[in-house]
């Protein structure tokens, strides 16, 4: 014999409660079959919801019943079973009494707990009658018998104790006769011993299952649900959860009362005195392998089984000196809570006795306070305690697992892995058998939290990255391009799961959770919101999207002014704009610090040099106990490009605007051609050199002409290259006379720095620097005399993209 439950989703339509025939067709070919199922799916809550107003004199619980009838008739007429007057009639006779219950309750304006066990139990006797008919009715071997006349409890309604010995007895009484293939069985409901209407309290209908199980000893009971088994997290908040083939009692009751719904544990408790197996089941996906509950080894080779959590969780702190060293008030705090009838979910003690913390469920924290408070008044008048504090729109989180006592390091690892992520945690639990760690934290971050641990303990170590771009033009088109390119190189050679959650240009901005699809992200961009910098940001944060990255492809001194805002959020930053890190430098070094105490990377490679790893290489000389004494280079490819390109035959302007057409200059010009761009340059290699420097302390010789000095507006500076064309031709003809080049060069130097043009003689390092290409020579104490060298192109979207890119890599490789 078999013992299957069907919950109420699975027989919440017409569609599902053919599926449930179907499966109860196939087993019932090899094998006797009892089918304990739910009410409709949520109906209960609806019967609930009429009896409340009802109550409550509104007339609006007609309206509800109204809902209820329909429900339930329109899944007959769906099931097309004809002229099936029976079950018509049944319904007809059961609905009527439902309406002639909630106009008494409505009369004498009362709801009881036994009229409201009373009430609830009309959605499993209709559900049940319903199903068995229809198998008849479709020649099927089926009968339906009501549980109440099976299962035997005493009169605490709403959550009435089994009277095992009786109800044991009449089951097998019942089954031993029972002649049909197929019985199907109400749950949740049950009678008194003096013939009431009991039910069986929350899970009730598993309850049933167990009871029935246990008493007939089967091999195994199964409970059929909407899901395919115990998940290793919650799959709506986490995509790449999957359902656990096997796991022990414990963890799974563990799991349960961390919010796992698919089973609730002490329903259980009939098949787990008698090591019955429990096998989790998908209605939907009958071929699914689904979930075996069960205290045979189960050989998982993570120590950790599951994630789970509770939401809607209120944090009760009782502390002050005068607790210290006296005895009482744990028993004080807890008998209060528990003459109120409030649950107690949570409990962590600090070792000094100086506090206590309490998690309970939020909708009780308003009663549990008044209660302490008044429990404790005189102690708190006295200064000994303070008042009661409480804190909502909480969570717990939990890892479950037998053999995580085996396993040392995954507390360690739980919490730094949500520390990294600035989910900051609020209490932790853990007892000294180790099957269960929990942490409270804020609602907001739970699927953040979940997401983070179930990459770390379950996914095959790749890390998933969550990028937001802001600046999508030249170079922000090719970093896209250049993402869309690698995703899969980078998961399967890197195990770096890439997703771009967000794009902003000066318009528009879009955003996608799930990543957005890089295939068509321009047409996606036109049809998206108004952008704005503080609406991007507002809503990065709001996303708290786990190992998120903030990349900035602009030149906008507004949106460097945000980065300590997104760091301070644990989003990463990476930047090729180098207005923040040229910056002051208390600017500079709060950046820095906010990096460090908010574990969230701040890269900028891109700002000297493009793709080059300049920044990288002097970070490693300095972290390796190097020291930096002077440092030699051309930083600037638009200027590089500029004065190999410019002779006696060709104009300055012609150079500067076939540099700006291709890309090298910033959209003004002056930028690049003032010296201010190298300048900050610089700057940057200086201050990661351990120099503390500003701006305003490099000398900049200027080489542009006075007039495009002080030209007000790009145009006007163009005009000024045509008409001071003598003064960039005498640059030239001074540097041809010495057979010298003319490089724009950057120098730092026993803590001073310069930038300006120079005439660079044959021999030198620089002499034969062609194109846009970039060179820096590094002295140091380990290279006094041979400088390390490090050379190529150093303007260009392409080459910029790639060194955002490999910023983002070496965060994925942290």
């Amino acid at each position: 014999m078999k013992v299957l439950k069907f919950g109420g989703t699975s027989v919440g339509s017409s569609k599902n409660i053919n599926n449930v025939i179907k499966i109860l067709e196939d087993y019932s070919k090899t094998d006797s079959v009892v089918c304990v199922v739910s009410a409709v799916g949520g109906i209960t809550d609806k019967l609930l919801l009429a009896g409340k107003e009802a109550q409550n004199k509104n007339k609006n619980y007609s309206d509800s019943f109204n809902i209820i009838k329909d429900i339930h008739f329109n899944i007959i007429n769906e099931l097309n079973l004809g002229e099936s007057s029976n079950i018509i009639a049944f319904a007809d006779e059961k609905l009527n009494e439902l309406k002639s219950l909630l106009d008494g309750i409505y009369l004498i304006n009362e709801l009881s707990p036994k009229t409201s066990d009373k009430l609830v139990s009309f959605g499993e006797i209709l559900s049940s009658y319903i199903i068995a008919e229809t198998m008849k009715i479709r020649g099927l071997s089926a009968e339906c018998k009501n549980s109440q006349e099976l299962i035997i409890t005493n009169s605490n309604f709403t959550k009435a104790e089994v009277n095992y010995s009786i109800s044991n007895k009449n089951i097998q009484d019942y089954f031993k006769s029972a002649s049909q293939k197929t019985t199907i069985l109400p749950g949740f409901v049950s009678k008194s011993n003096i013939g009431e209407q009991t039910t069986l309290g929350r899970g009730g209908s598993d309850f049933t299952a167990a009871i029935v199980a246990a008493a007939l000893n089967v091999t195994q009971l199964e409970i059929w649900t909407d899901v395919s088994g115990m998940f290793t997290t919650n799959p709506k908040l986490v995509k790449q959860a999957y359902p656990i083939d096997k796991i022990s009692y414990q963890e799974a009751m563990e799991l349960s009362h961390f919010g796992a719904k698919v089973l609730y544990p002490p329903t259980v408790q009939p098949v787990l005195d008698l090591n019955i197996p429990i096998h989790i089941k998908n209605t939907l996906e009958p071929e699914a392998v689904g979930t075996i509950i069960s205290n045979d080894e189960t050989n998982s080779t993570s120590p950790v089984k599951g994630i789970s959590n509770i939401s809607n969780i209120a944090l009760l702190t009782l502390q002050g000196s005068g607790m210290i060293g006296i005895p009482g008030f744990s028993k004080r705090l807890f008998e209060t809570l528990s003459q109120e009838k409030i649950n107690v979910i949570l409990i962590t003690q600090a070792s000094s006795e100086h506090s206590i913390c309490l998690g309970i469920d939020e909708n009780d924290a308003e009663r549990a306070k008044t209660a302490v408070d008044t429990t404790f008044e005189n102690e708190i008048a006295l200064h000994k305690i303070d008042p009661i504090i409480v804190e909502t729109e909480l969570s717990i989180i939990a890892l479950v697992g037998d053999n995580m006592k085996n396993h040392q390091g995954i507390s360690g690892k739980m919490f730094s892995t949500l520390g990294k992520n600035n989910i900051n945690i609020r209490a932790i639990a853990q007892g000294a058998s180790e099957k269960n760690i929990s942490a409270v934290i804020a609602e907001k971050d739970v699927k953040k939290a979940l997401n983070t641990l179930h990459e770390q303990f379950f996914e095959s170590k790749t890390k998933q990255l969550n990028v937001f771009i802001t600046g999508v033009g030249n170079v922000g088109e090719k970093l896209v391009e250049q993402i869309k390119q690698q995703r899969k190189y980078l998961k399967e050679n890197l195990k770096i799961s890439l997703r771009v959650a967000g794009l902003s240009n000066s318009r528009k901005m879009i955003f996608n959770e799930d990543g957005i699809n890089l295939s068509n992200w321009k047409e996606q961009l036109q049809d998206g919101e108004h952008a704005t910098l503080d609406g991007f940001f507002d809503r990065t944060k709001s996303l708290n999207l786990r190992n998120s990255i903030f990349v900035d492809v602009t030149a906008n001194k507004d949106v460097a002014n945000l980065y300590a805002d997104y760091l301070r959020q644990s989003i990463g930053v990476v930047a090729c704009n180098k207005i923040a890190c040229s910056s002051t430098f208390e600017n500079y070094k709060l950046l820095k610090r906010l990096s460090l105490k908010y574990n969230a990377p701040y890269l900028f490679e891109t700002n000297v040099g493009a793709g080059l790893p300049i920044i990288d290489t002097l970070n490693n000389l300095i972290a390796s106990g190097d020291k930096v004494t002077s440092i030699q280079a051309v930083l600037s490819g638009s200027l590089n490009f500029v004065f190999n390109n410019f002779n006696d035959t060709t104009k300055f302007y012609d150079v500067v605007k076939q540099a700006a057409a291709e890309g090298y200059t910033e959209p003004d010009p002056r930028i690049d051609l003032s010296g201010v761009d190298v300048a900050r340059k610089i700057l940057i290699l200086a201050r990661e050199s351990g120099v503390e420097m500003n701006l305003e302390d490099i000398q900049n010789t200027p080489f542009l002409s006075e007039s495009g000095i002080k030209s007000d507006t790009v145009d006007d500076f163009y005009q000024t290259l045509i008409s001071d064309e003598a003064h960039y031709q005498s640059l030239y003809t001074s540097a041809k006379a010495k057979d010298c080049q003319l490089k724009y060069v950057a120098k730092f130097d026993n803590g001073k720095a310069s930038v300006g043009l120079e005439e660079i003689p044959e021999g030198h390092p620089f002499y034969n620097l062609e194109g846009k290409d970039n060179i820096v020579m590094f002295y140091t104490q380990r290279y006094p005399e041979q400088p390390m060298i490090i050379k190529g192109a150093g303007a260009g979207a392409d080459v910029t993209a790639s060194g955002l890119f490999a910023d983002i890599i070496r965060i994925g490789n942290d």
